[in-house]
């Protein structure tokens, strides 16, 4: 009568479906994939060739924007075998595809960067607004401020 009892001793975190990894459906691979960036980061492709030739000034614009270029030895090693990089030169190590290099840059300066490209877009439209009111001032035929709209509709409405 003495039997031995086993107790199942897996935590329940180990357990969950959340650790079963589902089958991802068949998809055509993209030359520009890249790993999950760092935490914080964010990832973005510089053009630095055209038709063959060098674009120096895009890279270093793109680097004193904040921009760092991504080393292979700076992702994890399970991508390390799949990722192309440029094999001599000033970038030599860098994560490349075809005349693109791979880049990132912290999260918090591209939502800077962004906030500033948006206000100075907003400040253009603002300066052509102006412009055509002063243009029409003495004009008998009127201008009222300009509606923006980005509403767009497909086909002949019924």
């Amino acid at each position: 009568m003495s039997e031995k009892i086993t107790i199942d001793r897996a935590s329940r975190t180990a357990s969950t479906r959340e650790k079963e990894e589902r089958r991802k459906p068949w998809r055509p691979p993209s030359r520009l994939d890249t790993p999950t960036p760092p935490e914080g980061y964010g990832y973005r492709w510089i053009r630095a060739e055209v038709n063959g030739f060098m674009d120096k000034q895009n890279v270093y614009s793109s680097l004193r924007e904040g921009y760092e270029l991504v080393r292979l030895e700076d992702v994890p090693e399970e991508y390390q075998n799949m990722l192309p990089t440029v094999e001599d030169g000033k970038h030599a190590g860098v994560i490349s595809v075809g005349g693109l290099l791979l880049a990132k840059i912290p999260l918090e300066t591209a939502k800077e960067r962004d906030l500033y490209f948006r206000q100075k877009a907003r400040d253009q439209m603002t300066a052509v607004d102006n412009e055509m009111m002063r243009e029409n001032a003495h004009s008998t035929m009127r201008i009222e401020n300009p509606e923006r709209s980005s509403r767009t509709t497909f086909g002949p409405r019924a």
